[in-house]
């Protein structure tokens, strides 16, 4: 066991290193989903067939292909028709493409679960598409996607792990380099699964937060202040005026 944390030891740069390409690619591969998400959700749930289609058609076949092909293609066949692209950011189109399809389901599946009620009412007050979206629906859309958008997001995390085959060193690769040294429980049961474990922890408390503050705006739930404030001492009010 010493000379297994003694390698890990010596590979904790080159894993450090790793876990930061990882984190780089959830974030922008997050943000880039997270884009193409609402674009097409919105797109999706749009009256014109115009919108409605194209939207479609472009949902179903990113989300009904492979992730892997799609980085082959981004890396390897684009290059053959004079688009060179880094591995970094084949790897954030890639991730951002394929889970952005999932998250317009999310989207459009939130939009539509708004109470026919707030629809209505917004015809009443004569509000503009644009304006209806932004100021009523999409606001409540948003608490309702949050938490399905956090699991697409941990699933992102986790999908990072195939870009070593475009040459990307990420954390995964690092802990194959680490298994040739150890053995293949030490590297991915101990160190890759706590190390994977913290960061899904990390953006699931992100993501909650986002809930929380979410909800607060429309008047629901409790906020993050209260939850870390002291309780009030019994018989004083929770101004601390007496």
């Amino acid at each position: 066991m010493d000379e297994k944390f003694a390698a890990l030891g010596e590979a904790m740069p080159r894993l450090l290193d790793g876990i930061l390409v990882t984190i780089q690619l959830t974030v922008l591969g997050g943000l880039a989903a997270f884009a193409l998400s609402v674009a097409l959700g919105l797109a999706a749930t749009h009256p014109s067939k115009a919108a409605r289609i194209p939207a479609r058609i472009v949902i179903e076949f990113f989300r009904g292909t492979s992730l892997v092909v799609q980085l082959f293609w981004l890396f390897y066949v684009l290059p053959l028709l004079g688009m060179d692209l880094h591995p970094l950011l084949v790897g954030v189109i890639g991730l951002g493409l394929n889970y952005g399809a999932y998250g317009a389901e999310v989207v459009r599946g939130s939009i539509n679960s708004v109470s026919t009620g707030q629809w209505e009412a917004t015809t009443a007050l004569s509000m503009g598409a644009a304006q209806r979206m932004y100021r009523v629906i999409f606001p409540q859309a948003w608490a309702l996607m949050i938490p399905s958008l956090n699991n697409l997001l941990i699933h992102l995390m986790k999908g990072t792990a195939i870009v070593s085959f475009i040459t990307i060193a990420d954390f995964t690769y690092h802990l194959d380099q680490l298994k040739r040294v150890t053995d293949t429980v030490f590297a991915y049961g101990v160190v890759g699964l706590l190390s994977y474990f913290i960061i899904a922890l990390v953006l699931t408390f992100l993501m909650n937060t986002l809930e929380r503050r979410a909800k607060r705006k429309l008047g629901q739930g409790i906020t993050v202040k209260s939850i870390l404030s002291p309780a009030p001492t019994v018989g004083t009010p929770a101004g601390g005026a007496i």
